[in-house]
């Protein structure tokens, strides 16, 4: 594992510095530190909280991983006002980073994409990773074991993935529809290189496809990574990341020093502009979201940032060498990928993390032509929370999913 003391300068400055930076702030938070400490209150599952109040049909399912991670899914089996006997093919839905499976339901039901697919009549399964808000349990360490945060999304496609569209297509008896967003997408490309996993799938939908980092240009992600961010917090022993416990809110505040981060429009300097998201219920969202994840998660996607690379975790030379039988970490070769699985991407043009030069990347590697929605004035967060992005993007993802995997049987 690549460690904070190969950083110019050594680990210890850089330790300092977050932690001057963090000391100077706890009395007098920003506005966005001062929102991210604000936490919901609500209690029961997902379904609970969101889906069974207004109406729709819902059901919580566990699942354990082989690795002995506990995740919790959602199931909505049609609509409000669809019988129940009409349900259509099941299409599984991934969240992305510092998310959960709430992000496809907290709009309104109009305009979020779960109760948009359950209402034309397809069979909704919902992901939750581990280590969010509605899959924090393990067969054997808790939360506050640094093994519970021994993860990067790689764990994330290999173990979590198969468990729960295993369990999807076990239920189902059949092929499942994939949608991702932005990890989601990394994780399913990953997934997708797995035979064990592809068989189970009928066509893929990426929102925000990643799998090249190299020219994101977010300013809060740059400067995270100029600062050796994820190595520090590697170095100083803290495995969980999250942005609602104290030390999480010191770190925002001290990435956002006004001189190279101006957060006071931080969902902007974390993604990029967004031309659709409705700032009025930020407080809404805050109740949810951000979900935690593990410092080794970040670590690893800073080492693709750095290095250009779309490969499993670096653990260094010789921890490469016991792991993986090689000095450098196995790259997934997005051309296994089988060309006869039908993909769709949507991206946009102003996505500061899935950079239009790296999505490309990415769809000159597939050994198949996908299916392409560009949105120049798009961006990260827009193809999930976008007001508009019912008429912009879902039409077009449910045609698709529609004629590639919609059979007869429905």
């Amino acid at each position: 594992m690549a460690m904070a003391g190969h950083a110019p300068g050594g680990a210890l400055p850089l330790i300092l510095l977050v932690v001057s930076c963090c000391g100077r702030i706890v009395s007098g938070a920003s506005p966005a530190a001062a929102a991210l400490r604000r936490v919901g209150s609500g209690s029961g599952g997902l379904c609970d909280q969101l889906l069974l109040p207004l109406g729709y049909p819902c059901t919580e399912h566990n699942v354990e991983t082989k690795d002995g991670f506990l995740l919790s899914l959602q199931h909505i089996p049609h609509g409000k006002n669809k019988a129940a006997d009409s349900t259509g093919p099941p299409v599984f839905l991934q969240h992305g980073l510092f998310q959960g499976g709430d992000t496809w339901f907290i709009n309104s039901a109009e305009q979020s994409l779960g109760y948009i697919l359950a209402d034309n009549g397809f069979d909704v399964w919902i992901g939750n990773v581990r280590g969010t808000r509605w899959s924090k349990g393990h067969s054997t360490f808790s939360v506050h074991d640094k093994l519970f945060w021994d993860w990067s999304w790689q764990e994330l496609a290999e173990y979590d993935l198969l468990a729960m569209l295993g369990y999807v297509y076990t239920v189902t008896q059949s092929k499942i529809l994939y949608v991702g967003h932005s990890q989601g997408t990394i994780m399913g490309l990953a997934a997708l290189t797995m035979p064990e996993i592809v068989k189970m799938i009928s066509s893929a939908a990426l929102l925000c496809p990643i799998s090249y980092l190299d020219h994101v240009s977010a300013s809060f992600v740059l400067r995270a990574v100029a600062m050796h961010l994820d190595q520090m917090l590697v170095t100083m022993g803290i495995h969980q990341l999250n942005f609602r416990s104290d030390m999480g809110v010191q770190i925002v505040d001290s990435l956002c020093d006004g001189e190279h981060v101006d957060c006071n429009n931080l969902l902007s300097a974390i993604t990029g502009e967004n031309c659709c998201f409705n700032t009025s219920r930020i407080d809404y969202y805050l109740e949810y979201e951000p979900h935690p994840s593990s410092t080794k998660n970040l670590h690893h996607l800073f080492q693709m940032i750095r290095k250009g690379t779309f490969a499993k975790y670096d653990y260094g030379l010789l921890g490469n060498l016991r792991r993986y039988g090689h000095l450098r970490p196995p790259a997934f070769d997005l051309s296994s990928i089988p060309e006869s699985l039908p993909i769709w991407m949507g991206y946009g043009g102003l996505d500061a993390l899935a950079d239009v030069t790296d999505v490309q990347r990415t769809i000159r590697e597939l050994g198949s032509t996908p299916e392409l929605l560009y949105i120049g004035d798009y961006g990260h967060i827009d193809f999930v929370m976008s007001v508009k992005a019912k008429d912009d993007v879902y039409v077009d993802l449910i045609r698709f999913l529609r004629e590639n995997g919609w059979h007869n049987s429905y």
